[in-house]
């Protein structure tokens, strides 16, 4: 499967961006409320600057304690985030999740952010994959 599958399962909810200068309590607040766990920094909410996970947010307060919710998102984020294309496949994601260590992949297409998968989007493509492939041997050795 490819990702482009992934985004047109997930719907048309856009990706939500902040932009630099937010600090990092309003970064927890918008995570809270969206119930999402990464946020992209973008100046224009096209192009990624970074992205910043619950994760980040949580080790920071684990260094600094409370003061880190008044740091800026750009001292927090990760600035080269790894981004991926809508054809690239859930398989070839799955390994740079893993060999990068994150959950949170923007996807972009000509320089321009067209979307944001999770390892959550990625695992459950893999096991739609899965089943299907099941039911398909399952009938070629029951005969149907």
């Amino acid at each position: 499967m490819q990702v482009l599958q992934i985004l047109k399962s997930k719907g048309d909810d856009g990706v939500v961006t902040v932009v630099p200068g937010t600090t990092v309590a309003e970064v927890a607040r918008v995570l809270s409320a969206r119930r999402i766990g990464a946020l992209i920094v973008s100046t224009d909410g096209k192009h990624v600057d970074g992205i910043i996970s619950e994760r980040d947010v949580v080790r920071e307060l684990g260094r600094r304690g409370p003061a880190a919710l008044s740091l800026m998102v750009e001292e927090v984020m990760t600035r080269n985030a790894v981004g991926c294309t809508r054809t690239d496949t859930t398989e070839e994601v799955m390994e740079q999740m893993s060999a990068g260590g994150f959950r949170h992949m923007p996807v972009i297409e000509e320089g321009e952010m067209v979307g944001l998968i999770s390892i959550r989007d990625v695992i459950a493509a893999r096991l739609g994959e899965l089943h299907l492939e099941k039911e398909a041997l399952t009938g070629m050795i029951m005969g149907n």
